[in-house]
């Protein structure tokens, strides 16, 4: 990395230190714009390739670009490319400190006008994101975006209009950080990214301002997750390793074992096979840690079998199929069928690895089951899985069990 120009290290940093996706740099870059600016700018897509060669050093900005970035962070052009050294790497900390610095829509108004706040309507909220949770093991992102945005704004709107004592703002800010958990993964599945990291954000910052690092560390964990699929792997990892920093090494078990998983599977992404593997040994030793409190109720779902999936997942991203299909036959053959979404992203997993070891009838055979499964899931997760399998056993297409399959879905 010596032979990158500072100031492209210095763009790469600064938009990670703000949490930006390559695609949210794009946005920010054409809304620094003016109008006569802003027309001549190529499409997103295209915007998106300047910035990633950009950030590598391959080109530097030209006019009117170092003006837009200029603006978009905050400093001085020359400040930002000039040839002094790289800024110095925040700490998650100074970097997650900075996410609702814009504009938050959890400041209260001045004066609050609203009924208050009482321990039965916070209960009745906790009970209603918590099935909203529930409603996701059987439901999908496009049966759920509706429901779960208009609960989140209900929360927000709560928080900031209606009086409360100090106590009972804090437990709301918990709740909108936990309805933004459940409406950002619900987003994600829908197919909304980008909805989906500024809902994440917007639960961050309210999990920030309660002083609760576990739920800060989910929400930050599932941001690394939702990035993971994007053009830089590394984004994800360093998300993950934010989120486990802020969990700190007195959050349950199940957190912590959660912030591992999501730091191996970023480095499965990014190809780092020894990382991603004392990832996944840090993640079963957290779990099985002596816990004498009581841990929150959206980690209801993170177990072995939930951490024993993960390492199959991140053994066939780098393809070591011999060590992911004994673990996911494991588990598959106990799953909840209830649970059609997460039983059909398995099997997905389970055909790829099926492919990688040679076994193209068995993987027909599992990718069928599958595809069959996902047929009436609104997730677009499953759609793209559904792509990875099909293009995965196009160089098997000669054998009849996956030319038959390939005809059915094309």
């Amino acid at each position: 990395m010596s032979d990158i120009p500072a100031w492209a290290s210095r763009l790469r940093a600064l938009r990670r230190h703000n949490l930006w996706t390559q695609r949210e740099m794009a946005k920010r870059l054409a809304d620094a714009a003016d109008e006569h600016t802003r027309a001549r700018l190529p499409e997103r897509d295209s915007l998106i390739r300047m910035i990633k060669y950009w950030e590598a050093g391959t080109h530097r900005p030209k006019d009117p670009y170092p003006v837009l970035y200029s603006r978009a962070f905050g400093m001085d052009e020359e400040e930002l490319f000039g040839t002094t050294a790289a800024l110095a790497r925040h700490d998650s900390t100074d970097a997650l400190s900075q996410i609702l610095r814009e504009e938050n829509p959890l400041t209260p108004y001045a004066r609050r006008k609203g009924s208050r706040i009482g321990a039965e309507t916070l209960a009745d909220m906790s009970a209603r994101v918590h099935g909203l949770r529930l409603a996701d093991d059987v439901l999908a992102g496009l049966d759920l975006i509706q429901p779960a945005f208009r609960e989140l704004g209900t929360a927000v709107r709560m928080f900031r209009d209606s009086a409360h004592t100090e106590e009972a703002g804090r437990d709301l800010l918990v709740i909108i950080g936990e309805f933004a958990q459940i409406a950002g993964w619900v987003a994600g599945d829908a197919g909304r990214a980008d909805q989906a990291a500024r809902t994440y954000k917007l639960g961050i910052g309210a999990a920030q301002d309660a002083g609760d690092g576990t739920l800060a560390s989910y929400l930050i964990g599932s941001l690394a997750y939702q990035v993971s699929g994007g053009d830089d792997p590394g984004e994800s990892v360093a998300l993950a390793q934010a989120a486990l920093d802020a969990a700190g090494t007195s959050a349950p078990p199940r957190a912590r074992a959660l912030c591992w998983d999501r730091l191996a599977w970023a480095n499965a992404r990014a190809g780092d096979a020894q990382a991603t593997i004392r990832a996944l040994g840090e993640a079963d030793e957290a779990l099985v840690r002596d816990f004498g409190g009581t841990e929150p109720a959206y980690l209801y779902w993170v177990d072995e079998n939930e951490l024993q999936i993960m390492k199959a997942r991140a053994y066939t991203e780098l393809r070591r199929p011999l060590r992911a299909v004994p673990l996911l036959t494991d588990v598959l053959s106990r799953y909840n069928p209830a649970h059609s979404r997460e039983l059909a992203l398995y099997l997905s997993w389970l055909a790829v690895a099926l492919a990688d070891a040679n076994e193209p009838e068995e993987s027909a055979r599992v990718a069928a089951r599958m595809l069959e499964l996902s047929a009436d899931v609104a997730s677009d997760r499953t759609a793209q899985r559904a792509r990875v399998v099909l293009h995965r056993l196009q160089r098997y297409r000669d054998v009849p069990q996956v030319r038959e399959l390939l005809m059915a879905y094309g």
